[in-house]
């Protein structure tokens, strides 16, 4: 594919890079990336994916924007307060880069729909704020054959990591957090988040999908990365795959 004036213009950071170049950048614009949830995490990591120019955005999102996210959901504006944030998300990140096509999906993914609108991406990532909805997502890219990228944080810390089950020699989500179906949900309006906590994960999120989509870099399924922000410390983990896996032993 050939770029337009605009986007070589636009995308010139990174042509020049060597690892990158217009083989990462053509990579970027074939991909088709669903997002679920367009919160604290999925508002910085789809702004840099749109921003880096992945082909196409799907917003997976049921809520409307309300004024207590705008202390950490960048992605909004007073204005939107009321809208849909999946809708508001799309207009958003189509007029920061018009070469991304975004597409809003304002529905709650739930067990009946998840294989269908997760269906046909090349990369998921996972910025939700309920167990529940992560062990759905996970298993549906398990099952896709799809890179997982996972982040999550509490009050003042948070994690990032790439999830590729399929692969005999990698870890799925499950093997790191097993079965824990019944484990109670956390709300961040009763427990709190720091604001700027939530753009360092969501930007770690987006960087690790670029690496995967784009290749510049070796992937890191089979680590995790965690931040605490109360010690300003970054350390990574190895995740071993469990043979015993309930998900991914059979793959």
């Amino acid at each position: 594919m050939n770029f337009s004036d605009d986007e070589l213009e636009r995308y010139a950071r990174h042509l020049v890079l060597p690892e990158f170049g217009g083989r990462g950048q053509r990579a970027l614009a074939r991909a088709r990336v669903a997002v679920v949830g367009a919160g604290g995490l999925g508002s910085p990591c789809l702004l840099y994916l749109a921003a880096a120019g992945v082909g196409r955005l799907t917003i997976i999102d049921d809520d409307a924007v309300a004024l207590s996210n705008l202390q950490r959901q960048v992605l909004f504006e007073t204005a939107d307060a009321g809208e849909m944030k999946a809708e508001r998300a799309a207009t958003h990140l189509h007029a920061l880069n018009p070469h991304v096509e975004t597409v809003a999906v304002p529905l709650r993914l739930e067990a009946d729909n998840v294989d269908a609108l997760l269906a046909g991406h090349d990369l998921i990532i996972d910025g939700c704020d309920r167990f529940s909805t992560r062990l759905l997502v996970a298993d549906a890219a398990l099952a896709a054959g799809v890179p997982l990228v996972s982040g999550a944080v509490g009050p003042f810390d948070g994690q990032v990591a790439v999830f590729k089950g399929y692969d005999p020699a990698l870890p799925c989500y499950r093997c790191f957090v097993g079965n824990p179906e019944d484990q109670p949900e956390r709300n961040c309006a009763a427990v709190g988040v720091l604001g700027a906590l939530t753009g360092v994960i969501g930007s770690l999120m987006a960087m690790e999908a670029i690496r995967e989509l784009s290749g510049f870099s070796p992937s890191s399924a089979g680590r995790i990365t965690l931040f605490d922000a109360m010690a300003g410390r970054f350390r990574s983990i190895t995740l071993p795959k469990d043979p015993a896996c309930s998900a991914c032993s059979a793959q």
